[in-house]
């Protein structure tokens, strides 16, 4: 399973996640929407560089040429709501891949006795297209535990089964990126992230990270 993290070669994905971590900046909600769809941009052109093409005869005002076209089918996932935003980076570029959505929510579970929450993880709703064969971007910006994202492709294997699987998040923790290489297919996924960071906090979120990013793009929820 190959693994990129984009923070290892210092580019403009690195400015953007400056921003996105930044109090002094995030506050600003418009912006940080901008700044995750930018990063989800980036990644697409470096995912479509590992795509096939063919070749397409077509007629310019001077000549008849040929141009190599985009021959992988593609299917953009996104799990709701923060995954918005970076599933859009991704759309901006992949104009004419097919779309699928997941809801996915994390909810307490219980208390242990020591008054640590275990939480579960549920999946409520999906709209997806065949994905049999086709290359699969299952883009969610936050990766903490790896349990949404397996379960939102668990979900989407209802829709059939993937010939490569392309795993995106803006900031993952090590825990996640290690969960999702154990229970993803070895030899047809990628993972690919802005950065990724040591650990995360008894309430699963990613430490240094960022916040709550649905809340941060959208506004704070009840």
């Amino acid at each position: 399973m190959k693994i990129i993290n984009f923070a290892d070669t210092p580019s403009l994905v690195s400015q953007y996640m400056t921003e996105l971590r930044d109090v002094n900046v995030q506050s600003d909600m418009l912006r940080f929407r901008r700044n995750l769809q930018r990063i989800g941009e980036i990644m697409a052109y470096e995912i479509s560089k590992t795509l096939e093409y063919r070749q397409r005869k077509i007629s310019t005002p001077l000549a008849e040429t040929e141009q190599p076209e985009l021959a992988t089918p593609l299917v953009l996932a996104t799990i709701f709501r923060a995954g918005v935003p970076f599933h859009a980076g991704f759309l901006d570029y992949f104009d004419h891949a097919e779309n699928a959505f997941v809801s996915a929510y994390r909810r307490i579970k219980e208390k242990t006795r020591q008054g640590q929450e275990e939480l579960e993880v549920c999946i409520e709703y999906l709209a997806s297209p065949s994905i049999e064969g086709k290359t699969l971007i299952l883009a969610d910006p936050m990766l903490a535990t790896g349990s949404s994202m397996e379960l939102s492709y668990k979900a989407l294997l209802t829709r059939g089964v993937p010939a490569h699987i392309h795993v995106a998040s803006v900031i993952a923790s090590q825990q996640a990126v290690d969960y999702i290489a154990s229970r993803f297919p070895a030899d047809k996924t990628t993972i690919w992230c802005g950065a990724i960071d040591p650990a995360i906090n008894e309430h699963s979120y990613i430490v240094p990270g960022l916040g709550d990013a649905g809340d941060l793009a959208y506004g704070t929820k009840l």
